[in-house]
Parts: structure tokens; C-alpha cells; sequence
């Protein structure tokens, strides 16, 4: 075993008691917005670049994963932050992303190579509802997961899971218009059970194989008996509840449909004594079936030593040499203590 040095004990203990203080000091400084936005408006966003690991730039694998590269985002609008759901366009360069204040962003992806190098043609509006009217409360607006039903991000429709009023409504939406919804995906009786905001946090479909078309709907936090995550798939062949392996106290944010045919989740843990953790588990298409008790396998997991922040969301696109690429944004609470990230990994 090694020892730790004493100034280094005590160093650690001093930065993760500044880490607890910011945050318990953030939601003092939250500035979500207090009204929606009226329509559509073009948002400059300002970018920097960022290493995942800030000892060692050159240091590329992680996990299982490879780092493709990073950006911390900047905008002045009000209504810029609060990503919790996103997805990508096939070729990866249109991103069409919710914020949990009831507002989307769509923007172009530029790369230098492959390495992500910025945002250009941001727009920004409200997510509309049934009336045509943005959504104004903030129960209404929470929304926390996306699943497109078309591989389009600039006109399509796609599935929206929302918490605190727990629902999942299928979207239209227009390069310029994001609703109002069309339809409702039923809930199972078992969903009453969740807490206001711990609700639906994530939303996929399946993409291939037998399940294709399922969708997978996936609470934060609702627990069986052995303290194990509860889920449901809803449709398709096989419909019914699954049971998700809870490990080490994370809690899921969101889900994204693999190629093929499996799931990857993305997941958080959050103490004030130790800041916040990331991982990223996928699920076999094997695995996928009601009342098989699911563990996956790990392929990431960190704390904030690596440059991580409140991720939230996270998409799956193919890049033109066939690797998969997994891309991550942060829900940045709309506190100036937290960032606004998107970053991206590819599956060797």
C-alpha cells in the first residue's frame, strides 16, 4: 500500500471541500431563464478547446474508449445551457440538442480532421406545446431525453422524455420549429411511482436486430427491492420491464441505440465529499429482453480529475472510416460554477 503524504491528505481534503462548497453555493447563482424564448434566434457560441486529461494532452485512451477531442462552450444568451438530451445527423456534423428550461439548440459541428474544432449556424427556440405556445413551467419544460424516429436532425420527428410531469411525446420539428407534439408514448402503471425529479431521464430506440423500432424508457432513479434500476422496453416483440444492475450509487442521465442493436447508458454519481463521476456502460442486444437482471460491461468510468462536469447526454453516429463515435454534452445547471462540454470517443 502506499502511503499518501501528509500535505498531500490534507490538499485533497481542502479541494474536495472547495468542490462541495461550490456546489452547494451554485444553486445561489442558478440564472435559468423566467421566460421561454418567443421564437427561433441565431446565438453565437464561442469555443475551447479542452484535453480530457489536463496532466498528460497527449494521453488519448480512457477506459476502452479513444478521445477524439473536446470543447467548452460559451454563449451569452440566457436560454444557452441546460443540455440534457442531443442527438447527431448520420455523418456527425448536425447537432440538435434540449435543454431542460424547455429550449433546443441546432448547430453545425465543425472538425479539424477529426477532432471536433467548433460550433457554427447555432440556433436557438423554444420547444412548443400543445397549443403552439412555448412551454412555460418549469415542470412542463424539464425535458431529459431524445430519441430521433428519423436519422434527420434538421426535419423529422423524435421521441422527448420529460420529468417532474413524467411523459414521453413524439415531436415534429423543422429546421426553424421544434413541435408541438403529435402523440404520446403510454406510460407503465409502474412509472406513477417515480419522484417528481427523478423521473424519465432517458430515451432510446433500438436500431437493429430482432427489438428493432423497442423503445427504451429509463428513470434516474427507480429502484426494485435489491436496489437495482428499473426500466421499460415499450413496444416492439418484447415489451415489458427490465432491471438494470445499479453499481457503485450511479444513477442514470441518459441512453443512446447502437448500431448494432445494443445500448449504451450514460450514467452520474454525485457526493458532496468526493464532486462528481461519469461512466459509460453498454448492453449487449442480447441482454435487452424483460426480466433479465442487466449489468453490461464498463467501458469508461471516471471522476472530475479528468475533465468531466455534469454530463448528461450522450449520441452515437458512425464516422466515414466506420468507427463508432460516442458524443457527450454536460447539463451545466445554468450555474457559473458548472461549464457547458461536448466532447466525443470512439469504440476501437
Amino acid at each position: 500500500m502506499r502511503l499518501i503524504p501528509a500535505k498531500t491528505t490534507a490538499a485533497l481534503a481542502a479541494g474536495l471541500a472547495a468542490i462541495a462548497v461550490l456546489y452547494l453555493s451554485a444553486s445561489a447563482l442558478v440564472a435559468k431563464p423566467s421566460t421561454p424564448l418567443s421564437g427561433p434566434t441565431e446565438t453565437r457560441v464561442s469555443v475551447v478547446p479542452i484535453t480530457f486529461d489536463r496532466d498528460d494532452p497527449t494521453k488519448t485512451r480512457f477506459g476502452k474508449l479513444i478521445y477524439r477531442g473536446g470543447l467548452n462552450l460559451f454563449a451569452r444568451s440566457v436560454h444557452f445551457g441546460g443540455y440534457s438530451a442531443m442527438a447527431l445527423d448520420p455523418t456527425g456534423t448536425t447537432l440538435l440538442a434540449l435543454s431542460d428550461a424547455g429550449s433546443w439548440m441546432r448547430a453545425t459541428l465543425e472538425y479539424d480532421g477529426s477532432r471536433l474544432a467548433s460550433l457554427s449556424n447555432v440556433m436557438l427556440g423554444p420547444i412548443l406545446d400543445k397549443d403552439g405556445s412555448p412551454l412555460r413551467s418549469e415542470a412542463e419544460q424539464d425535458a431529459e431525453g431524445m430519441a430521433l424516429l428519423s436519422s434527420n436532425t434538421n426535419s423529422g420527428s423524435a421521441l422527448v422524455s420529460f420529468e417532474r410531469d413524467h411523459r414521453i411525446m413524439r415531436y415534429p420539428f423543422t429546421p426553424d420549429r421544434f413541435g408541438p407534439p403529435n402523440g404520446t408514448i403510454p406510460l407503465p402503471k409502474a412509472a406513477r411511482a417515480m419522484n417528481a425529479n427523478q423521473g424519465l431521464e432517458a430515451v432510446a430506440t433500438i436500431r437493429s436486430g430482432r427489438m428493432e423500432g423497442t423503445v427504451v424508457a429509463l428513470p434516474e432513479y427507480l429502484r426494485d427491492r435489491a436496489g437495482n434500476l428499473i426500466g421499460w422496453l415499450i413496444g416492439g416483440p418484447s415489451p415489458g420491464a427490465i432491471t438494470i444492475r445499479r453499481l457503485g450509487g450511479f444513477d442514470i442521465t441518459d441512453a443512446a441505440g447502437l448500431p448494432d442493436g445494443g445500448l449504451l447508458l450514460l450514467e452520474r454519481r454525485f457526493r458532496y465529499s468526493e464532486g462528481v463521476k461519469m461512466r459509460i456502460r453498454r448492453i449487449s442486444p442480447a441482454d435487452l429482453k424483460p426480466g433479465k437482471l442487466i449489468t453490461g460491461e464498463t467501458l469508461l468510468e471516471t471522476d472530475d480529475l479528468l475533465n468531466i462536469d455534469n454530463m448528461e447526454a450522450i449520441a452515437v453516429h458512425r464516422a466515414q472510416d466506420g468507427t463508432t463515435v460516442l458524443t457527450l454534452m454536460s447539463d451545466d445547471n445554468f450555474s457559473a460554477f458548472q461549464r457547458s462540454l461536448i466532447m466525443q470517443f470512439t469504440l476501437p
